[in-house]
Parts: structure tokens; sequence; C-alpha cells
């Protein structure tokens, strides 16, 4: 199970990293007004999204204690970002203010995972 378990938390990572690696490669662009929600950050949230669940669904089933405090709010996060970046997916160009608040709650996504135990 533990292999399992590992598996998914690379998935996992892999996930953040394209949606995080998506927003970064943005930011040149989001300064000139000109960014875009490109196809890495969607599917780098829906790989965080299925990965996450695949997560607290085996670490249940291996009797660890799962926080679901600290999922709920996770998940709160990530469908937000998740409704954002797919609503916007076809734009030409982003609000501003609406790219960056999808970098910041992917960074608070990141900082809850890792500090919040």
């Amino acid at each position: 199970m533990d292999v399992l378990i590992h598996l998914f938390v690379g998935l996992h990572i892999i996930g953040i990293a394209s949606l995080l690696g998506g927003f970064l490669t943005q930011m040149k662009a989001m300064g000139q007004g000109a960014a875009r929600f490109v196809p890495a950050m969607l599917h780098g949230a829906l790989t965080m999204l299925v990965t996450g669940a695949v997560l607290v669904g085996l670490n249940q089933a291996d009797d660890q204690h799962v926080n679901n405090i600290k999922i709920g709010v996770k998940l709160a996060l990530l469908i937000v970002i998740l409704g954002l970046v797919y609503v916007k997916r076809d734009d030409e160009t982003v609000d501003k203010g609406m790219f960056g608040l999808v970098g910041a709650l992917t960074t608070a996504n990141i900082f809850i995972a890792v500090l919040w135990t």
C-alpha cells in the first residue's frame, strides 16, 4: 500500500508543478496584461483533484489518520482554481487580478499541504 500511496503523491506533485509552472511561465505576460491560462494549468489542476481524492481514499483504507478539515480547505481552494481556469481557458487574455489570484491560491494550497500538520 505504501508504494501505491507514494506513487500517487508523486503524481500529485506533478500536477502541482504543472499548475504552478504554467502560472510562472505567464508571469512576464501578466506584467504586460497578456497572460492567459495555458492547458498545462487546467491539466495540472485536474491531476491534483483526481490524485488528491485517490490519496485520501488510500490513506483511509490503510487506517491512517486523515485531517478532513485540512483536506476540505485544500479541496475548496482547488475547486476555485479549477473553476477560474476552466471558465477562462479559451480567453486570449485574462485579467491580471484573476490570474494573480490563481497563482496565490495555488501557492496557498502548497503551503497548507506542507505546513498544516
